[in-house]
């Protein structure tokens, strides 16, 4: 696939290891443009470009920016109608110990609400930077990615791309359910650093005690 990637941070910078692994071409741009040349040159089939001419002929959009940078960042794109838009970001207050909202809505609903003509999936956002980057296995077992959207084509598409890299695509529905999804990724990261566990313990959690 044609891939573009907004944000050069660690999650985008695990995405583009494993993705250019997989073959896919990736085109990274971010705030920063040389912060996103210099991943560039870290991984085959990586290019870095400003907003303005990085969505090329991808079909797929990967959101790897903070969620208060999400609908500008979509936006300095161009058009994306009918693009697949993967929206990894979780809602997360300063001290990213608690979700900015929740309940009735849900980061993914109000990006989609924004970018109308984007096929929206939430996805990647209860995956930690580090096991990104080191692989689809924990402990010898595949990392689970879930994957919610109200487009069948996006949801296959994220499917594939997922599978592609060797994690566990999981269909958690409708994107309404990225209300589920966005705590899951909060709780994720008490456990992690909150209650000292370390990256290691999402999302395998069995065993906490």
């Amino acid at each position: 696939m044609n891939i573009t990637i907004i944000g050069a941070g660690n999650m985008g910078r695990g995405l583009a290891k494993q993705l250019s692994k997989a073959g896919h071409q990736i085109s990274v741009t971010a705030r920063d443009l040389d912060k996103a040349k210099l991943l560039a040159e870290e991984f085959p089939n990586v290019t870095a470009a400003a907003a303005a001419s990085a969505l090329g002929a991808s079909s797929v959009v990967i959101l790897a920016t903070g969620y208060a940078d999400a609908v500008p960042a979509l936006r300095s794109l161009g058009d994306l109608t009918g693009k697949v838009v993967l929206d990894i970001t979780n809602p997360l207050s300063a001290d990213y110990m608690s979700l900015t909202i929740g309940h009735s809505t849900s980061a993914a609903e109000e990006i989609a609400a924004a970018i109308p003509g984007a096929l929206l999936v939430k996805a990647f956002n209860t995956v930690f930077a580090q096991v990104l980057a080191d692989g689809p296995a924990l402990d010898g077992k595949q990392v689970p990615v879930y994957y919610a959207s109200d487009s069948e084509q996006a949801g296959q598409t994220a499917r594939a791309l997922i599978e592609s890299i060797g994690f566990a695509p999981v269909n958690a529905g409708p994107l309404k359910n990225a209300r589920y999804l966005e705590p899951l990724g909060g709780l994720n990261i008490y456990f992690g650093y909150g209650a000292q566990h370390g990256t290691g313990i999402a999302p395998a959690w069995i065993g906490i005690n």
